[in-house]
């Protein structure tokens, strides 16, 4: 995806412009940097950005910007954008499952920090990466509160997970542990749940931790009534840090990626045709910009302008929104509530849509060409 050239005052004024544009992620910079500068002021440690939730230079750029300065990256291919984009940030390679070329790569490029859920793994990185160098032992809890679960495929058990730590210390690694609480978590219960446990795993291993990573999991908002509390979920994370550890307590770092992002970008919509007068079909459905409602269900924060970029008002009408392709699964979960004067044509545009539209749509049967366009507000 491409930057526009030029910066528009709002939605609406590039609508009109183009009468017969696909679909666009309208990028706001300012949010973006309010946002990095939001958990930097409040959260109690290191902040860094989960690059999955949206690798666009463009986000980089802003965040450094802003003032982040590290970055958690998942394959060798974000190492090398990240060097490109920030050289001197620091990078925390928490993928916990790598090849050993991958390993290799990653220490010839700087990263001295790694996480690790696996014996296997971790004589890995005993065999390649520098002493001195952070490994995390990342470990997963049956808990409750996010909208779908990150503990299925990685995390240690206690039992392993304080075999690992002592391995990490003896090695001459900078031992430290990390786990992520799920996506989406409106409260800090699954963060005080998995804080307790890691300090009862160092002190059964005999290991003082120096850090402790929390992992993202940070709420964005998704509903017109619901306005995630940030900053009371970091005072719980420090209050419950202080309690579970006590002087020992390690530094904290967080790795948002949804929650940095999202809110700085809206995706818009075309409508390609509204079928009998009932159902509707966009230009950007599941298989793109849209593809994570049918995992975390549907934002109800949107809104439909004519091509003329004016809001439409109509009497708000139950109804079944379909994407652009020939597959039955490329529809929007439930009904939504549009006007019941919504047209062919018209733009439907979603809030809070920074996060994972672009980096993991596709281009399939020919859609999924999103264009990514400055505006200076999304009103």
């Amino acid at each position: 995806m491409g930057m526009s050239k030029t910066i528009w005052n709002s939605p609406a004024e590039y609508i009109r412009a183009h009468p017969d544009g696909g679909p666009v992620l309208f990028f706001v910079p300012a949010v973006l940097q309010q946002t990095a500068r939001r958990f930097l002021g409040g959260f109690p440690g290191f902040v860094t950005y989960a690059v999955k939730a949206n690798p666009d230079p463009i986000v980089l750029q802003n965040l450094v910007a802003a003032g982040i300065s590290g970055f958690d990256v998942a394959s060798v291919p974000e190492i090398e954008l990240l060097r490109a984009q920030a050289p001197d940030a620091v990078l925390h390679f928490n993928n916990p499952v790598r090849s050993r070329a991958e390993i290799s790569r990653a220490v010839t490029l700087g990263v001295r920090s790694f996480s690790v859920e696996a014996r296997s793994e971790l004589e890995k990185l005993v065999a390649q990466v520098p002493a001195g160098a952070e490994v995390s032992v990342r470990i997963a809890l049956p808990v409750a509160g996010a909208a779908y679960d990150f503990g299925s495929k990685f995390g240690a058990s206690a039992a392993l997970a304080r075999d690992l730590l002592r391995r990490v210390e003896a090695a001459g690694f900078v031992p430290s542990m990390t786990f992520h609480p799920g996506t989406q978590c409106m409260g800090a219960d699954a963060w005080e749940a998995y804080i307790r446990e890691a300090a009862e795993i160092a002190r059964a291993a005999g290991v003082r931790l120096r850090r402790l990573n929390v992992g993202g999991g940070f709420p964005a908002r998704r509903k017109v009534a619901e306005l995630p509390d940030l900053e009371r979920i970091f005072a719980r994370i420090g209050q419950v840090t202080r309690e579970a550890f006590g002087p020992d307590a390690p530094a904290l770092v967080c790795e948002p990626g949804r929650a940095m992002v999202a809110e700085s970008f809206s995706l818009a919509t075309r409508v390609r045709a509204v079928r009998d007068g009932a159902d509707v079909f966009l230009d950007d459905g599941v298989y793109g910009g849209l593809m994570e409602f049918p995992q975390i269900g549907a934002t109800d924060r949107y809104e439909v302008r004519n091509t003329d970029g004016a809001l439409r008002r109509g009497a708000a009408v139950a109804r079944i929104v379909f994407g652009p392709t020939c597959d039955s699964i490329d529809r929007l979960p439930g009904t939504l509530r549009l006007p019941g004067n919504i047209a062919e044509g018209d733009v439907m545009i979603f809030h809070g849509m920074g996060a994972y539209s672009t980096a993991m749509g596709t281009r399939f049967n020919g859609f999924g060409n999103l264009e990514v366009v400055t505006v200076l507000a999304l009103s």
